[in-house]
């Protein structure tokens, strides 16, 4: 998974399309694309990988990165 943030609406699609460009370059055979009408959140599915692309007031909203996050070793606080 990788998660990456945008300035804008505009730079998130310019990454979207940037992204999805080079995949079909390497023969990337179908990809599915969430979200590029509003460029908000744009997710890219291209199989063993998935792309999130974020306006930074989004992605703070969603903290996908605390989803998927693990507690250090010896660490006894539990996630939040």
């Amino acid at each position: 998974m990788i998660v990456a943030s945008g300035r804008s609406n505009r730079h998130v699609s310019a990454l979207a399309d940037y992204i999805l460009r080079g995949l079909k370059e390497i023969g990337h055979p179908k990809l599915g694309v969430e979200g590029m009408t509003q460029c908000d959140w744009v997710l890219i599915d291209a199989g063993d990988v998935i792309v999130h692309l974020f306006r930074p007031e989004v992605r703070d909203f969603y903290a996908l990165e605390k989803m998927w996050s693990v507690p250090r070793v010896g660490d006894d606080a539990p996630l939040t």
